[in-house]
């Protein structure tokens, strides 16, 4: 609901950072590397119930899953390539991470379960529609790989409730039932907006 917004906020620090990396040599796909893996040491904290770990190797993922598109453009550009490695890496972070608060607190085990079907549509439906979009020859105007729509639920909004859920974890059923009903608010506008830019 509000990436937009944050992404032109932190667009000048994430620049310059991005910069400096790539003027020493590192590379856009070892920046993603990092941060899913990063996310993936978050997941398995979460399943220990090592909720201050989970809380900070969480946040801590979310750095390089900001800086790697801003090291690709200061090396020359981004690729094809980078732009897969980017969403699969955020696919990966989003439903591992789920994984482990549900093994961790067994109490949120089906909310967590509901959440990850509708991870597992909306994305679906994301990466459906920009492949659709690009057919038609719609212009995403942001200089990304993949079309990425506005929604009630999008990366900002599943940062923060990731990390209320290990942040509280006595309320993470709640917090999980609430995020899977804003998930499927925005698989109903990615629906809408199917039906409008395709048919």
């Amino acid at each position: 609901m509000i990436d937009t917004e944050v992404r032109a906020a932190l667009a000048p620090a994430l620049e310059r950072a991005g910069g400096w990396l790539a003027r020493r040599g590192v590379r856009p796909l070892a920046v993603t590397l990092v941060g899913v893996l990063l996310a993936l040491a978050a997941a398995v904290a979460a399943g220990a119930a090592l909720w201050g770990w989970a809380l900070a190797l969480w946040l801590a993922s979310r750095v390089p899953d900001g800086l790697d598109g801003p090291v690709a453009r200061a090396g020359g550009g981004g690729t094809a390539l980078g732009g897969w490695a980017d969403i699969t890496a955020d696919l990966a972070a989003y439903g591992a991470f789920v994984a482990g608060c549900a093994i961790g607190n067994p109490d949120a085990r089906v909310a967590c379960l509901v959440l990850l079907v509708t991870y597992y549509v909306n994305g679906g439906s994301l990466l459906a529609l920009s492949a659709a979009a690009h057919e038609r020859g719609v212009d995403t105007g942001d200089g990304r790989t993949f079309h990425f729509t506005r929604g009630l639920a999008e990366g900002t909004e599943t940062i923060v409730v990731h990390s209320l859920m290990v942040l509280l974890p006595a309320w993470m059923p709640m917090l999980a039932w609430g995020f899977a009903v804003a998930v499927v608010v925005t698989i109903g506008q990615r629906i809408r907006l199917a039906v409008r830019l395709l048919a």
